[in-house]
């Protein structure tokens, strides 16, 4: 099912009199359950429509569709509504807070995202999903302790804490050797299809593409292949 879509997004950049159209008319649908990966050479446009499709960064032209609402047509509070509570974030560097201990950073990523639950639903969910992301007998640990794919996988556990329907990923293991790559990119493909999560990621690592349902190749501001 699709869940997702991008329509003829364009984006333009415009610094003084230069402009610079950095994405010429991107039609894309994602769909429930899959992970759909973007590739492309530096300066293709992968990243900007990953962070436009997530409502980082507004589109010039075209639109947004999720769940048949026009985010395009958004204000700025309903979009960040819908990413704190429909969206989940990993990039390539955790951004994890380094005064917080790993289940506080679950802890507090259902606090922002409004979940309602009581302080005791909320720790038994945390404990559920630092579970699943192998990551519970670290539960006090700083970030500072931790290594690099053990804050990946925290930094994973955080973006579907809140059980979101949209996860976008940044290039999420550039930062890692070649086998916690791996581990982190069968955990990602594990939660997209326990949780039917629809997943958009950016890499240039062609050995995360097995991981992916759906391979999507840009070059200048186009999507110029599409498939598995």
């Amino acid at each position: 099912m699709t869940t997702f879509t991008i329509q003829d997004v364009q984006k333009t950049f415009t610094n003084g009199e230069v402009s610079e159209q950095v994405l010429k008319g991107i039609h894309l649908g994602l769909q429930q359950g899959e992970i759909t990966a973007l590739v492309g050479a530096s300066g293709s446009g992968k990243s900007t429509l990953l962070t436009i499709a997530a409502g980082l960064q507004h589109a010039s032209g075209g639109q947004i569709i999720f769940e048949g609402q026009d985010m395009t047509g958004m204000t700025q509070e309903e979009i960040r509504k819908i990413r704190a509570s429909q969206f989940g974030f990993i990039f390539q560097s955790s951004h994890l807070v380094p005064f917080l201990t790993v289940e506080d950073q679950l802890m507090l990523m259902l606090d922002v995202s409004e979940t309602h639950m009581s302080k005791r639903e909320q720790k038994e969910e945390v404990m559920k999903i630092l579970k699943w992301v192998g990551m519970d007998h670290r539960k006090d640990a700083y970030p500072a302790s931790l290594s690099g794919g053990e804050k990946q996988r925290v930094a994973i556990g955080r973006a579907i804490i809140h059980q979101p329907k949209m996860l976008f990923a940044d290039e999420p293991t550039a930062s890692l050797d070649s086998t916690r790559s791996r581990d982190v990119m069968t955990l990602i493909r594990n939660l997209t299809k326990e949780f039917n999560i629809t997943t958009l990621l950016v890499t240039h690592d062609e050995e995360m593409l097995s991981y992916a349902d759906r391979i999507v190749t840009m070059k200048d501001g186009l999507i110029v292949q599409s498939g598995k």
